[in-house]
């Protein structure tokens, strides 16, 4: 059987320095390939596109990542941008925003992971609050924390346990997209995990980084069920 195979959404800098080059890149961090390999997946990396491509692109692959980065324009949840905020990326809100609301038609199973969770509970009409502290310490580091499961989720069927996360964020979830319900919080409230409570689609999101840990059980459930979806027909 051939590996599930699994959109990744990228970063993309204007500016990107290897050997003698200087280029606008897009790009993923090492570890969200390894994660998908390591649960028993294949990785594809999915750079912006036309919003339009969204469906067609999605009927190629089997599971979708929505990978951390940049603040979600505030624009995209009707709120007025706070001075802490980071600058728009406007190409990649709209193209992440259009690959969620194509993969929830198709019943494509997403996986989001920081900001992915928050564009994720953006495309379904929620909101964010955009300064929180305590998330993350020191710039370009990790910080680690508990999270506890929401009794009766998805997330806690996968990890039952009070678990310790990598995090680094500084927005979160405020008011909850349509549908979808909190499973899991820091010990100050914050909202870790999002899912659609729906046995027969597997939506989730992480306001930690999995793939900076070696705790592959979230991203197996999500291979499990790429391995059962089948792709729809191209439009």
């Amino acid at each position: 059987m051939p590996r599930p195979l699994i959109g990744i959404t990228t970063y993309v800098e204007d500016s990107t320095r290897y050997g003698v080059w200087d280029l606008a890149t897009s790009l993923v961090p090492a570890g969200y390939y390894e994660l998908v390999q390591a649960a028993g997946g294949a990785a594809v990396l999915l750079p912006p596109d036309e919003p339009g491509a969204a469906a067609e692109v999605l009927s190629r692959v089997d599971g979708l990542v929505v990978a951390g980065g940049p603040d979600v324009d505030p624009v995209h949840y009707g709120a007025a941008r706070d001075s802490r905020t980071g600058a728009p990326a406007t190409v990649r809100d709209h193209w992440e925003l259009a690959l969620i609301a194509a993969a929830l038609d198709a019943g494509v199973p997403v996986l989001g992971v920081c900001r992915g969770m928050q564009a994720l509970n953006v495309a379904l009409g929620g909101s964010l609050v955009q300064h929180i502290d305590g998330h993350f310490d020191t710039p370009g580091a990790m910080s680690w924390h508990p999270v506890r499961p929401v009794p009766g989720t998805r997330y806690a069927a996968l990890v039952p346990e009070e678990a310790e996360v990598p995090t680094y964020h500084h927005q979160a979830v405020d008011r909850l997209g349509r549908g979808l319900i909190a499973s899991a919080h820091a010990a100050d409230g914050t909202v870790e995990a999002i899912e659609l409570p729906d046995p027969g689609r597997w939506v989730l999101g992480v306001q930690w980084h999995p793939e900076r840990d070696k705790d592959t059980r979230v991203m197996a459930s999500l291979m499990a069920a790429a391995e059962s979806h089948t792709p729809l027909p191209i439009p």
